[in-house]
C-alpha cells in the first residue's frame, strides 16, 4: 500500500470514529469508488517539474554585460531552484522593472543617458492551447497560467557616451583649514596633495565605485597626517547628461591634529622602559601620523629585544594637543640559540651557532656570538651593544677573528672594534676605530718562482672608519623597486713586516638598484668601486685589500681569483676594485610566480693601480626561489677569460 492511500485510510477511520453517519456512508463511498481514488483529496499536491520561468538575452557592450548579468533582478531568476520559480505575476513585474533597473546600474558606471527596451514573447509548450488572436508579443499579465510556461526576453542597451569629470573641488574645515590659512608649511603641502590622491581625476569616466573610493582615499590620506577624527562634511556630484560631464564637490573636516602626549608602556618584563621610550624619537608634541607611528613599531620590532610590538592611540578631541599613546610589547626570550646549515659554490658547506643573550649580568646590553665552520672560511664574531639610547645610538665593541681559504693563499685576521652606531628606517650609520692585524701565507708556488721568499706577510693597521648604507626599497627582503647605497670611509696607518709604514685611506661605494620593466620583467642592476690611496712601498693588511669573483661579485669566475699577483706569483688583494652586474628576471610559469628565471652578465676585476685593472666579463642564466627567508639562487655562469662554465649556489636554512 502506497503512502497516499495509508494517509486516506487513517483519515476515513478518524472521520469514522467521530461519526456514526459516517460509518453508514463508508461501504457506500467504498462501492462508489476505490480509495486510491480518494487520493487528491487527501494528498498534498506534488511539485511542479517546473524549469526556469525566463530565456534571458542581454544585448549590451562586452565590458557591461557582467554587471546587468550579475545585478538584474530578473537575471537572477536564473539561478533559483525549480521549484522555487515564481509566478507569472512576479516574472511580468520583473520584466516591467527591468529598464528602470539597467538604467540605474549603468550609471553608476558613469552612463546617464542609456536607451534600454525590452523584448518577450511566450515559448508554446507542448499541449498549449492559443487563445483566438493573442499575439505572439504580450505584456498581459495572467497568474493562472501554469507557473512553468516559458518566456523569452531580450534586453538590448545603448549606453551612449560615458560622463566624464569636469572638475573636482575639495574644501577643507576644522584646524587643517584654519592652518592652511596661516600659511603653515606642512599644511599647506598636505592640503595641495589632496587632490593627486582623489581615485577621479577630471577627463576620467565618472564612475561611482571610484566616486566612492575618491572620498575614503581623501579621508585616509587625512588620517594619516594625524587627523584621526576627519569626516566627510559633504559630497555632490552634479551631473549634466547633455554635456555628459560631472562636477565633483568633497568638503572635508579634518578635526584636531592629533599629538603626542604621554606613553603608556605595557608589556614590559625584563627590560627598560627607558628603551622603549629612546626608541620612539620624537617629542611631546608631534603630530601623530601614520608613518611616524609605524616607524616607531618597526624600530622596536627590529631592535632585537622584541618579538611583538603595536603603536596605537585613542582619536578623542577631547585630549588631541596631548593623546596618550599606547605601546605594548612582547619580550623575546633573554637567550637565544640558533644552528644553521649552507652551502655556497663560494665557500662550500657550512655549519653556524649563534648565541644571543638580550641582558647579560642583568645589564642593558646584547651579547652577540657567532660562530662559523666552512670549507674554505672559518669566523668568530662577538660584539656587545647597548640598548638604544637617545637619538637611537648605541655604543659597541666588536671581536671577529677570520680565516679566508683561495686557491693559492690563507688569510688570518684579528679586528677589534669601538665605536657608536645609529640606525634609522632607511639609514644605517656605524663610527668605529678598528685595530686590524692581518697574517698572509702562501698555500702553492709555481716552479718559476721556486727561489723567491713565500713566507708568510704580517700587516696591522690602525685606523678611524665610517660607514653608512641607504635603503630606499619597496621591499627590505624580495625588492622589485629601489637603491641600496654604500658608502666606507677609513683613515689610519700602517705597519708590516715587508714594507714600509705610513698612512693610508680606504675608500669604497656599491650601489644597487632594482626596477620593474613592463608587467613581467624586473631589471637589477650593481656597481661595485674601492680604492687605497697610500704610498707604494706602504704595505695595508690583506683583508683591507680588495679582490674579485664568486656569487655576488663577477660569476664565472671562483671566489676571490680575480686579484693581482704578487712576486711569488700567488693572488694578493690589490688596491682598486670594480665590479659590475646587469640581471634580467620573471616568473617562469604564472602557476608558480616565485620562481623566477633570470640572464645575467658581470664584468670586474681587482689590480694594484687603475692603470692596470682589465676587466673580465661573465655571463650565463639562472633560476630564483622568492622564498619567504629571501632569494635563493642557483646560476650557471660563462667565465670568457678562463673560458669554462661554473655553478653557483646560494642556500641556507636556519632552524
Amino acid at each position: 500500500m502506497n503512502a497516499p492511500l495509508r494517509r486516506c485510510r487513517a483519515a476515513l477511520l478518524r472521520w469514522v470514529g467521530r461519526s456514526n453517519r459516517a460509518a453508514l456512508l463508508l461501504p457506500v463511498l467504498l462501492l462508489a469508488a476505490g480509495c486510491s481514488q480518494l487520493q487528491p483529496l487527501v494528498a498534498e499536491p506534488a511539485p511542479a517539474a517546473g524549469r526556469a520561468p525566463v530565456d534571458l538575452t542581454i544585448d549590451a557592450p562586452d565590458a557591461l554585460k557582467p554587471l546587468l548579468e550579475k545585478h538584474l533582478d530578473l537575471a537572477r531568476l536564473l539561478s533559483l531552484p525549480t521549484d522555487e520559480a515564481p509566478s507569472n505575476a512576479e516574472v511580468n513585474r520583473l520584466i516591467r522593472a527591468a529598464p528602470a533597473q539597467a538604467r540605474g546600474l549603468l550609471q553608476t558606471e558613469g552612463y546617464f543617458d542609456a536607451q534600454v527596451s525590452v523584448q518577450r514573447e511566450r515559448v508554446p509548450q507542448p499541449g498549449d492551447a492559443a487563445a483566438p488572436g493573442e499575439a505572439a508579443q504580450s505584456a498581459v499579465d495572467d497568474s493562472s497560467r501554469p507557473r512553468d510556461r516559458l518566456q523569452r526576453v531580450r534586453i538590448a542597451v545603448v549606453p551612449g557616451d560615458p560622463t566624464q569629470v569636469s572638475t573636482l573641488k575639495i574644501e577643507l574645515e576644522g584646524e587643517l583649514h584654519d592652518r592652511v590659512g596661516r600659511g603653515e608649511a606642512d599644511a599647506v603641502k598636505l592640503a595641495h596633495s589632496l587632490a593627486s590622491v582623489s581615485a577621479l581625476q577630471p577627463g576620467m569616466v565618472f564612475r561611482n565605485a571610484d566616486w566612492s573610493a575618491a572620498k575614503q582615499a581623501l579621508q585616509a590620506r587625512l588620517r594619516a597626517a594625524g587627523y584621526a577624527a576627519v569626516r566627510l562634511q559633504d559630497s555632490r556630484a552634479d551631473v549634466d547628461v547633455a554635456t555628459h560631464s560631472a562636477r565633483l564637490l568633497i568638503v572635508l573636516d579634518s578635526g584636531p591634529l592629533f599629538r603626542a602626549g604621554p606613553l603608556q608602556v605595557s608589556g614590559l618584563n625584563r627590560q627598560d622602559e627607558r628603551t622603549v621610550r629612546n626608541l620612539a624619537d620624537f617629542d611631546t608634541g608631534a603630530p601623530l601620523t601614520e608613518e611616524r607611528l609605524l616607524d616607531y613599531q618597526e624600530r622596536l620590532q627590529a631592535s632585537r629585544l622584541f618579538q611583538s610590538a603595536s603603536v596605537s592611540f585613542e582619536p578623542d578631541p577631547l585630549v588631541a594637543p596631548l593623546t596618550p599613546v599606547q605601546v605594548r610589547v612582547g619580550e623575546l626570550p633573554l637567550q637565544q640559540l640558533t644552528v644553521g646549515v649552507g652551502v655556497a659554490t663560494d665557500t662550500g658547506a657550512r655549519v653556524t651557532l649563534e648565541h644571543t643573550h638580550r641582558r647579560p649580568f642583568d645589564l642593558p646590553v646584547i651579547a652577540y656570538n657567532k660562530f662559523e665552520l666552512g670549507q674554505r672560511n672559518q669566523k668568530w664574531v662577538a660584539d656587545i651593544q647597548t640598548h638604544p639610547g637617545p637619538r637611537l645610538y648605541r655604543n659597541l665593541l666588536g671581536l671577529e677573528i677570520e680565516r679566508e681559504e683561495s686557491d693559492s693563499d690563507v688569510v688570518l685576521s684579528q679586528q677589534l672594534r669601538l665605536g657608536r652606531t645609529q640606525d634609522s628606517k632607511r639609514l644605517e650609520r656605524l663610527y668605529f676605530v678598528e685595530l686590524l692585524r692581518s697574517r698572509r701565507d702562501v698555500l702553492t708556488v709555481p716552479v718559476t718562482y721556486s727561489t723567491v721568499d713565500s713566507g708568510p706577510s704580517i700587516a696591522t693597521a690602525l685606523s678611524a672608519n665610517a660607514h653608512f648604507v641607504r635603503r630606499d626599497l619597496d621591499n627590505l627582503l624580495l625588492p622589485t623597486r629601489g637603491l641600496v647605497a654604500a658608502l666606507q670611509i677609513g683613515v689610519g696607518q700602517a705597519t708590516s713586516d715587508s714594507g714600509a709604514d705610513g698612512p693610508f685611506t680606504r675608500l669604497y661605494t656599491r650601489l644597487t638598484g632594482y626596477r620593474p620593466l613592463g608587467s613581467e620583467w624586473y631589471g637589477q642592476a650593481r656597481l661595485e668601486l674601492g680604492s687605497i690611496v697610500k704610498r707604494s712601498d706602504v704595505l695595508v693588511p690583506d683583508a683591507l685589500g680588495f679582490r674579485a669573483g664568486g656569487d655576488d661579485s663577477v660569476r664565472g669566475y671562483g671566489y676571490r681569483d680575480l686579484a693581482p699577483t704578487d712576486a711569488t706569483g700567488a693572488r694578493i688583494s690589490g688596491n682598486v676594485l670594480m665590479t659590475s652586474s646587469l640581471e634580467l628576471a620573471r616568473p617562469i610559469l604564472a602557476s608558480m610566480p616565485s620562481v623566477w628565471g633570470a640572464v645575467f652578465v658581470d664584468a670586474g676585476n681587482a689590480a694594484m693601480d687603475w692603470a692596470d685593472l682589465e676587466p673580465v666579463l661573465g655571463y650565463g642564466v639562472g633560476v630564483r626561489w622568492r622564498s619567504p627567508v629571501g632569494p635563493l639562487r642557483v646560476d650557471v655562469a660563462y667565465g670568457q677569460e678562463v673560458q669554462k662554465f661554473r655553478l653557483h649556489l646560494s642556500v641556507g636554512i636556519n632552524f
